[in-house]
């Protein structure tokens, strides 16, 4: 038994000696000349918890531009804050009902799958909620 642990321990050993001896020869190769990607942004991560008042003008945003999740969905109160992964559902659900809605629209009137209009609301309410992110 002791045999196996000393084995697995130096065999860790030697793959993370491996591992720091390749990683920076291979970070160095080919990335003076490497093109920059215009498009290409940092993206920061979704906020823990989001304000009552954040969700409820992304909900009524969404609720405008048709959506009939938001719709349905009940507005938040009596509450400090809420889980992200409500702002986060609610996005996933009006994106997707957008996309269903503009599956026949010609691709010229579509972003991302969806009308202009509709990739418009999803976004504003994605930033009144502080989401990158769903």
């Amino acid at each position: 038994m002791k045999l196996i642990v000393r084995t697995g321990l130096a065999v860790a050993a030697a793959v993370g000696a491996i591992a720091v001896a390749v990683a920076p020869a291979s970070a160095a190769i080919g990335t003076e000349n490497a093109p920059v990607v215009a498009s290409s942004h940092a993206v920061a991560a979704n906020p823990k918890t989001i304000k009552p008042a954040a969700y409820n003008q992304a909900r009524s945003i969404l609720a405008n531009a048709g959506s009939q999740t938001a719709a349905k969905s009940h507005p938040v109160h009596g509450k400090d804050d809420v889980p992200v992964s409500y702002g986060t559902s609610l996005l996933a659900a009006a994106r997707d009902e957008f996309r269903q809605a503009d599956r026949h629209l010609p691709a010229n009137q579509k972003k991302s799958d969806m009308s202009i209009p509709h990739y418009n609301a999803i976004h504003s309410a994605a930033k009144a909620m502080g989401i990158d992110r769903w």
